[in-house]
């Protein structure tokens, strides 16, 4: 059973529909007050979808070098001891 809940929410069509139609944002209660036009919205929706994730594209090298970094450190100590 659905109760009568309303939500606004902005629909945002994939700049690549390879893998998703659609993007469905979900507004809060008090997200629509003065000086916030649709236009805002969308630009603020638009640009959470295109915000790339710099730190998990260099997760990978930066893992490697601070193993490579501990390797060197524990190399050094134990071959002065």
């Amino acid at each position: 059973m659905v109760k009568g809940i309303t939500k606004q929410v902005i629909v945002v069509q994939s700049p690549d529909p390879k893998l998703f139609e659609q993007a469905i944002f979900i507004l809060k209660a008090d997200a629509v007050g003065e000086g916030i036009t649709d236009e805002i919205l969308l630009k603020e929706a638009k640009k959470a979808i295109n915000q790339r994730e710099i730190p998990k594209i260099l997760s990978g090298p930066v893992w490697a070098c601070m193993g490579a970094g501990v390797t060197a450190i524990a190399w050094i100590l134990t071959s002065f001891l």
